[in-house]
């Protein structure tokens, strides 16, 4: 297998950009959550400075930037939110 595909869940800013609350994403094997939030920011510059202070679930729990997906796998960004 030389690509995975998982769903990854938008929220906030991530969801206000794409206009959706969820992408399919079909990747190479080995790609990284943090290289997903890459992947999303690129196309639009303003979610850049999300990823500093981003937080990554990966099928129901919190992981850190470096963990790898797999086959299938629920990826969901979650930047900061503020509200009132």
């Amino acid at each position: 297998m030389t690509a995975v595909k998982v769903m990854v869940k938008l929220f906030a800013a991530y969801q206000e950009a794409y206009g959706q609350t969820e992408i399919m994403l079909e990747l190479p094997v080995g790609t990284t959550v943090g290289e997903i939030c890459d992947r999303i920011c690129q196309p639009y510059p303003e979610l850049e400075e999300l990823k500093e202070v981003t937080r990554y679930g990966l099928n129901l729990a919190f992981v850190d930037a470096g963990t790898p997906v797999q086959e299938g796998d629920e990826v969901v960004l979650i930047p900061p939110v503020s509200g009132g």
